[in-house]
């Protein structure tokens, strides 16, 4: 049986001579966990909590891995991974977002993303995306979402291009306004 000392070896021999990780996401608790946790996996984590904030980052000092939130406060995390496809061609970038749909999905690796993942994305499956070898498959996730969270996380995302607009989500989604008030009101289904 592998100990804890010989695992954290093996995931260090993994990352290579340059273990450098960019971490840009607005929720500050969340990065600050997820920091935590890649640092303990063997990465030297440097983190931006915004768009400007990561592409200067990015070009003062180009990570080989970063983990990128789609949404932040003030942009599209699309433009951070621009800024270090042009400072940097081997960064292995993954995207992570609470508001997941195909179109940003295509985009995100047209721009060299090697995966897309869904928040709340644990520190397992960032490490494990971003040191999977070239060729690699994803697992299938044990426990996909339901109809129902996909649902919710559909509502959630055009409540929130509508600028949290109960009555333009409602006409946008063809959905009586106080349904949709009973559904926000709601907490996430599992």
């Amino acid at each position: 049986m592998e100990t804890q000392l010989e695992k954290a070896a093996t995931q260090d021999m993994d990352l290579g001579p340059d273990a450098s990780l960019l971490i840009v996401d607005d929720d500050g608790p969340f990065l600050r966990r997820l920091a935590r946790a890649m640092e303990s996996r063997g990465f030297s984590v440097d983190t931006a909590e915004s768009v400007a904030e990561g592409v200067a980052k990015s070009k003062a000092r180009p990570p080989k891995y970063a983990v990128v939130d789609l949404r932040l406060g003030d942009g599209n995390g699309l433009d951070v991974i621009e800024a270090i496809r042009q400072a940097r061609e081997d960064t292995k970038v993954i995207v992570l977002t609470g508001y997941g749909n195909i179109a940003t999905a295509v985009t995100a690796v047209k721009l060299g993303a090697l995966d897309y993942l869904a928040k709340p994305a644990d520190a397992d499956d960032v490490f494990n995306a971003l040191t999977q070898r070239p060729g690699e498959k994803a697992d299938v996730p044990e426990n996909p979402m339901s109809a129902d969270r996909v649902r919710w996380e559909h509502i959630q995302r055009v409540y929130e291009m509508c600028e949290r607009n109960v009555s333009e989500t409602a006409r946008r989604l063809n959905m009586h306004r106080r349904t949709l008030q009973r559904i926000l009101a709601k907490r996430a289904p599992k």
